[in-house]
């Protein structure tokens, strides 16, 4: 059974800020410097900024965050810039392409009693898609952010969101989610947000 990975350069977790989102996490699929590269240039770099949003973000709002690695030990780890944003976050080798078929990773969902997962990486046609899927079949709710995943060729990227709308998966822009979580901008957490959200370029 695949374990999870602990990063050597973790500090030690500071203690957790409650949660804008009881039951929620965040589930980050196979976003490795291997599978990004496949990307063109400018969808990798798009896709990176709005990753870090998402992975900042849900961070600050105390949302749990899980790192999965396709058979890292071909395709290599995550993307550094990406693990930093929440590094005591667990990382899950996997070789099944939907993340929750891993038993590790469904494991963890379940001991953290999550209900609604939050999905963002690669690649849309192969494990965010076969997630997405297996995730409603095992009872979650599943919300994909739209910009925040990718493929190496566009029409099966767009062919993939349809079929996961149809589905009955929420496919949602990545400010559209963090903003809905807010409600208002009296939330403590708006201001940073909206920093993280300047920081990712529009």
């Amino acid at each position: 059974m695949p374990r999870a990975k602990k990063s050597a350069s973790a500090q030690p977790a500071l203690p957790a800020p409650e949660s804008a989102a009881p039951g929620a996490a965040l589930l980050a699929v196979d976003l490795q410097d291997s599978l990004l590269g496949a990307l063109p240039a400018a969808a990798a770099r798009a896709l990176g900024a709005r990753a870090s949003l998402a992975i900042s973000a849900a961070a600050g709002l105390g949302i749990p965050v899980l790192f999965t690695e396709q058979v890292p030990e071909k395709l290599g780890p995550t993307a550094p810039a990406l693990r930093k944003l929440a590094p005591a976050a667990p990382v899950f080798a996997k070789t099944t392409f939907s993340a929750v078929a891993d038993p590790a990773v469904l494991a963890a969902l379940r001991e953290q009693n999550i209900e609604h997962l939050l999905l963002i990486g690669l690649e849309t046609p192969i494990c965010v898609y076969q997630t997405a899927l297996g995730a409603l079949a095992e009872g979650f709710q599943v919300t994909v952010l739209s910009d925040a995943i990718g493929a190496r060729r566009a029409d099966d990227h767009d062919a993939c969101l349809s079929a996961l709308r149809h589905a009955g998966v929420h496919v949602l822009p990545t400010e559209t989610v963090l903003y809905a979580l807010l409600h208002d901008a009296g939330h403590p957490f708006f201001r940073t947000l909206v920093g993280l959200v300047k920081s990712a370029g529009r």
